[in-house]
């Protein structure tokens, strides 16, 4: 028949069974709606899964689980001002407001701490009203703890320009880092926190009452500090980033 032995004898590969990675993305779509591949990938990384990145961002398309980004607005750069990012804990704390509703249509804001070592999240604190004075009486609380840190950084709203604030600093030993105002990138890791908190939580739930988001808002937490890969921790999560760098620094 003119033809070659090996075109006669030649079998198609099987094709790979795609069902384990495709059951593994939706279940990490429906738990975290707002993760894109590259979350994704880290996340199979870190639990030990074999697939090759290509095969599971093939099996993502064909799920279409993509997430469409919107487009920036393109504005003139500024002068740059680099964050210093501590090697240590409790050397600096990032702290900043957020604001939302409630179903109805009574306004809340949270207080949100973190640690700018390991971008570990300290606190989410739901409340119709937090001055100055709630806000150290938290800060205090939460010292109880984890000791308090040298420095806090804050932008330049009412609650941190408060003499009350100013004092308690004082009084506790810690210096206050105020970032330039109108220049929310000053405070980038907090602000890096608050759009992941507010796309994952605040924009996928309508809440009834503040106990509702705190205990909504404290569940997430838990897995955000303990299971959530970040990429600017090496793909670990904040406290596996914290336990792997105390086991490095003991050895």
């Amino acid at each position: 028949m003119s033809i070659s032995k090996t075109y006669f004898y030649y079998k198609s590969a099987r094709k790979a069974d795609d069902k384990e990675i495709k059951a593994y993305l939706l279940s990490l779509a429906v738990e975290h709606k707002r993760w894109g591949f590259d979350k994704m990938m880290q996340k199979a990384k870190s639990d030990n899964k074999p697939w090759n990145h290509k095969r599971v961002y093939r099996v993502y398309c064909e799920l279409k689980l993509n997430i469409r980004v919107k487009p920036r607005k393109r504005l003139p750069k500024g002068e740059a001002k680099a964050l210093v990012y501590p090697i240590q804990p409790n050397i600096c704390w990032s702290m900043d407001f957020m604001t939302d509703v409630l179903c109805s249509g009574q306004k809340f804001r949270t207080l949100n701490i973190m640690d700018d070592y390991n971008r570990q999240a300290l606190l989410i604190e739901p409340a119709f009203n937090l001055p100055s004075s709630e806000v150290t009486r938290l800060v205090d609380k939460l010292a109880m703890s984890r000791g308090y840190p040298k420095r806090i950084r804050v932008d330049n709203g009412p609650e941190f320009t408060a003499s009350h604030f100013k004092q308690w600093a004082v009084n506790r030993g810690v210096d206050i880092v105020y970032i330039q105002p109108g220049k929310p990138a000053q405070n980038g890791l907090i602000e890096r926190f608050n759009r992941t908190f507010r796309e994952d939580v605040m924009d996928m739930n309508w809440f009834g009452s503040l106990d509702e988001v705190k205990r909504i808002s404290d569940t997430w937490l838990e897995k955000y500090n303990h299971k959530r890969p970040h990429a600017s921790l090496q793909g670990l999560s904040p406290m596996q980033f914290a336990n792997r760098r105390k086991l490095l620094q003991s050895n």
